[in-house]
């Protein structure tokens, strides 16, 4: 399975960004600015530069905005970006769930658009292709957000560690889903909990360890962080030209 197999990607870009008070109120969080472009265009970039070729924002707050963005970005050639108005407050699964009769019956990738990394896709599909199952995460151990303190006997401090990566793999977005995960979801699904529960339920989600750069903007603080890298010359989730 290669990305000319499977060229449809879904993006959640529901998101109002309430927590990235710094980029203004009226700003949806899809088109907060890293390197002065929005990070939906950082996400859409990465899956273009691997292969794909055709995009659904699943829209939500300030729909007509991410529209507009989308409508007159400067995508490379051979690149289809169209926006779905899924709602204002329908949650995740909801949001493809609406999507569902425009993914052609085949099997289709969805990720979040807030969340960038230098994950190889191609490798992701492989990995996907060989479990033969319905639905793959992509599972990241991200950085602490705090130093840590190491203990031994009596609780004697015996050395600190600067932001490690976490013990736990966590749900990093970049999914390859297959038609059948469309059963497990419905107008008020939210894909983390039952969809995702249900599949594990099942035997059918399965994980793809990526061990490389991957971050979320969640907060001002993460969308400074992203920026002062993207400026400094070395973003690592930069893998076109």
């Amino acid at each position: 399975m290669t990305p000319g197999d499977v060229d449809r990607v879904v993006i959640l870009c529901g998101g109002r960004g309430t927590r990235l008070q710094g980029a203004g109120p009226d700003l949806p969080k899809p088109l907060v600015e890293i390197g002065g472009r929005p990070i939906l265009w950082h996400v859409v970039r990465i899956y273009a530069a691997q292969g794909f070729t055709r995009f659904l924002l699943c829209a939500g707050h300030r729909a007509a905005q991410i529209d507009a963005f989308a409508r007159a970005a400067d995508w490379p050639a051979g690149i289809e970006v169209a926006t779905v108005d899924t709602g204002e407050a329908t949650p995740t699964g909801g949001r493809i769930h609406h999507v569902g009769d425009r993914l052609d019956g085949g099997t289709f990738c969805v990720t979040y658009a807030d969340g960038l990394a230098d994950i190889d896709l191609r490798g992701l599909l492989t990995h996907h292709a060989a479990h033969g199952d319905l639905a793959t995460l992509t599972a990241v151990r991200p950085p602490l957000p705090f130093g840590v303190v190491e203990l031994g006997e009596r609780d004697c401090v015996t050395g600190f560690r600067e932001k490690p990566r976490a013990d736990h793999w966590v749900n990093g977005g970049f999914f390859v889903f297959e038609p059948g995960v469309l059963a497990y979801l419905g107008p008020s699904s939210t894909l983390e909990r039952e969809p995702l529960e249900g599949l594990a339920g099942d035997r059918q989600l399965h994980a793809y360890r990526h061990t490389g750069f991957w971050a979320c903007m969640d907060t001002y603080k993460d969308a400074v962080a992203l920026d002062d890298l993207w400026v400094a010359g070395r973003p690592p989730w930069r893998v076109w030209g």
